[in-house]
């Protein structure tokens, strides 16, 4: 790596980490698991970087994008469903015991914000977004239509919009 692309890494990664960070941890829900996931979504963020269409969205949302994808991925593959099967007893009251001191952290500080939602928008972006659900998967949790949950999903993102521009 040169001295230019260093520094540009450098500063992705002094930037945005932090946030990329507290995004994996909530969906993965281990420290251990979170900072091997952040090394993946790193790497692709850089190895992607000439994909990145900044006329599509903000760079911080496309990497938040990665982040939350990487994470996803990560629970679903074998290799930690191989890991969850291996794990001790006193290791799972652990991960239980550190993933409900996650829920009372708020990372981005978007509690407040997200608290504002009517609770059926609040509950689509907390299982998108938080728990990783895809689209289909909360269609069948919520038993509900997959249109009704993309509409309703859209909506609860351009609520969301809204309420963040009265923080900023």
């Amino acid at each position: 790596m040169n001295q230019k692309n260093e520094t540009a890494f450098n500063y992705l990664y002094d930037h945005y980490s932090g946030a990329l960070y507290g995004v994996v941890l909530r969906i993965v829900s281990s420290k251990e698991y979170t900072e091997e996931v952040i090394q993946d979504v790193f790497v692709k963020i850089w190895n992607g970087i000439t994909q990145y269409d900044e006329s599509k969205g903000r760079l911080y949302t496309w990497m938040i994008n990665i982040a939350r994808n990487t994470a996803i991925d990560y629970l679903k593959s074998k290799s930690f469903q191989n890991q969850l099967k291996n794990q001790s007893v006193s290791d799972f009251v652990y991960t239980i015991k550190e993933e409900s001191q996650i829920n009372e952290s708020d990372f981005i500080g978007f509690s407040k914000v997200l608290d504002k939602l009517e609770t059926d928008k609040r509950q689509l972006i907390v299982l998108a977004y938080y728990q990783g659900y895809t689209q289909v998967e909360i269609s069948e949790k919520l038993k509900i239509p997959i249109g009704t949950v993309k509409t309703k999903m859209r909506s609860a993102l351009l609520k969301l919009r809204d309420l963040l521009k009265e923080y900023q």
